[in-house]
């Protein structure tokens, strides 16, 4: 070997050394300085959390990890939670905020932190900020706030330019969440393997100004994806496909949401001891636009411009074998219900389209389902709301909707609800154009014992008021060469015809045409609304009283209700 060839070996030996040596006194360092800095930050976390919050917030964790030459701090088991003393002592003042939140993680990440940059020159820059596994719970308080208090309107920045230059963030994630939100103590949510994805977070003095940023962020984004749960009843499982949203971009789409009943029809129903509604819902998607999710954060209000629903398959079911339930149905009607939203809510439109709708009833006398199928549902809602602000000016929502009874007969009707009535008042009109009453047989056989040997309808019209009491209106209804067939069972309880009742049928009562002119028939409808009768029940049964009357069997009483079982 060569003297140079030595010199040169002995030189990047001495290099290499000198650097080995470095790192090992750099790590030494970094060891000593995290084990020294390690009871510093967690004082500090802690306090600024606490000074931060004003008090009413306080965190927890029961361990931290600080690695100052990778950048990299990690808190095991942290607890966030409020300081209720603290909370009712701001709901005192009228200075409480809207939402609590209680936060338990697993393990808390922060990469890349600039630790000297933040020290020296005031400038705190992150990597990544990751959330492992949290479980969070957002309380909803309806909390009262002092008009004449003054607002602080500097900016985030400005609140903390004494301290600190700048803070930038390219991304948060909120990995495999369990998020649940409550209204006081009642939960009313609960999702399970949420992710939430936050980018490029910064506050600076440029920053504090750009429109273009939600929370000082560029984008977040949250999704959901195989969801399943039971309901608390452990009647119905809950599926969910994907629901992913960005609160940057106000908006939410579902794919795939359904509703199935843990049971089959006659089995679901016979688990209570009165009439329920048995739902089967599929709604492959669900699109929200324009949702005002700061909105929802600072007041507990809910702002929504669009809500798209549809394709959809909705299947109900009610066996008639059990007695009525012992409550008013009114509590039910759609615009009574949407008064009982826990929060102040408005919907500027709702959007319904490629919806079929299936209600069936099973008759114990038959021993047949009789169902109704509305096909290719299409529609608009608009102002569906409870807010009491804007039902000042706006105390109206507006159905227009179309639909095919059985599949053949297009049927068209606008709704009216009132918004702000104390008897639940809502207007109905409509149209029905041609169809052979023949389809009607799937319901009128297992359901009225009636056969509709023939007859056609040219057109049917409606124009109702009606409330929680009750409707008033008129019925139109025009058709020509009606003949029906009564049915009943032989001994061995086989459907037979009832010869004499039918012939009775067609050739005193039943009018066999109706045709439009001077001569029509017109029906005025005066029908009293029981308590049991839902606000379906409550339409269908308006106009089928005008329709009977027109036919001819007004004279033939309609088959009541049955009173609910006493307790």
């Amino acid at each position: 070997m060569s003297k140079t060839t030595f010199r040169k070996r002995k030189f990047w030996c001495w290099i290499g050394g000198i650097l080995g040596a470095v790192i090992l006194i750099l790590g030494i360092a970094a060891i000593i300085l995290s084990a020294k800095w390690k009871p510093t930050l967690t004082t500090k976390i802690k306090e600024g959390v606490n000074s931060a919050s004003n008090g009413l917030y306080k965190i927890d964790f029961q361990d931290i990890h600080l690695n100052l030459l990778t950048g990299t701090a990690i808190l095991d088991n942290i607890i966030l939670l409020p300081d209720t003393n603290v909370f009712r002592q701001l709901k005192e003042a009228k200075q409480a905020p809207t939402h609590l939140f209680r936060i338990k993680v697993a393990h808390l990440k922060i990469s890349r932190v600039g630790v000297f940059n933040a020290y020296f020159n005031k400038k705190v820059s992150l990597n990544a900020i990751v959330l492992d596994r949290p479980s969070i719970d957002m309380v909803y308080h309806k909390v009262a706030k002092k008009r004449d208090t003054i607002k602080d309107e500097r900016t985030l920045y400005q609140q903390i330019s004494n301290s600190l230059k700048s803070i930038a963030v390219k991304q948060i994630k909120v990995i495999d969440a369990d998020f649940d939100y409550y209204n006081g103590k009642q939960k009313l949510n609960a999702v399970k393997h949420l992710s939430i994805n936050v980018k490029d977070v910064l506050i600076d003095s440029a920053a504090q100004f750009d429109t273009t940023r939600v929370f000082h962020s560029k984008n977040i984004g949250f999704e959901l994806i195989g969801y399943q749960s039971e309901t608390k009843d452990k009647m119905y499982t809950l599926k969910l496909d994907t629901l992913r949203g960005s609160i940057t971009g106000r908006d939410l789409e579902i794919r795939g949401f359904k509703m199935e009943p843990m049971y089959s029809k006659i089995a679901f129903s016979r688990k209570y001891r009165a009439q329920r509604d048995r739902y089967d819902l599929n709604f492959k998607k669900i699109n929200l636009s324009g949702i005002d999710y700061v909105g929802l954060n600072n007041n507990g209000e809910l702002h929504v411009e669009e809500i798209r629903l549809g394709p959809a398959e909705v299947n109900v079911f009610m066996n008639r074998e059990l007695s009525p339930p012992a409550i008013d149905k009114a509590r039910n009607f759609p615009h009574v219900a949407l008064k009982r939203i826990p929060i102040p809510t408005v919907v500027e439109v709702l959007k319904i389209a490629k919806v079929n709708v299936a209600y069936g009833e099973y008759n114990p006398k038959t021993k047949e389902i009789g169902t109704v199928k509305l096909d290719g549902l299409n529609g608009v809602i608009n102002n569906l709301t409870n807010d009491s602000a804007r039902l000042v000016t706006k105390n109206y929502a507006y159905a227009d909707l179309t639909t095919y009874v059985m599949g053949v007969a297009k049927l068209n009707v606008k709704i009216d609800f009132n918004l702000t009535a104390n008897n639940a008042a809502f207007h109905y009109k409509g149209t029905v154009g041609g169809f052979d009453l023949k389809a009607l047989n799937a319901i009128a056989k297992p359901l009225g014992e009636i056969e509709i040997e023939s007859g056609k309808v040219t057109s049917a019209s409606f124009d109702v008021s009606a409330n929680n009491g009750g409707s008033k209106g008129v019925v139109n209804f025009y058709y020509n060469n009606l003949k029906v067939k009564m049915l009943g069972e032989d001994d061995d309880g086989k459907e037979k015809k009832k010869g004499l009742l039918s012939f009775l049928a067609n050739t005193l009562l039943i009018k066999d045409d109706n045709m439009v002119g001077e001569k029509g028939r017109t029906a005025t409808v005066i029908h009293e609304r029981v308590p049991q009768a839902s606000f379906f029940n409550l339409m269908w049964k308006t106009i089928f009283k005008g329709m009977r009357e027109i036919v001819g069997i007004g004279v033939v009483p309609m088959k009541k209700m049955p009173e609910p079982k006493k307790k």
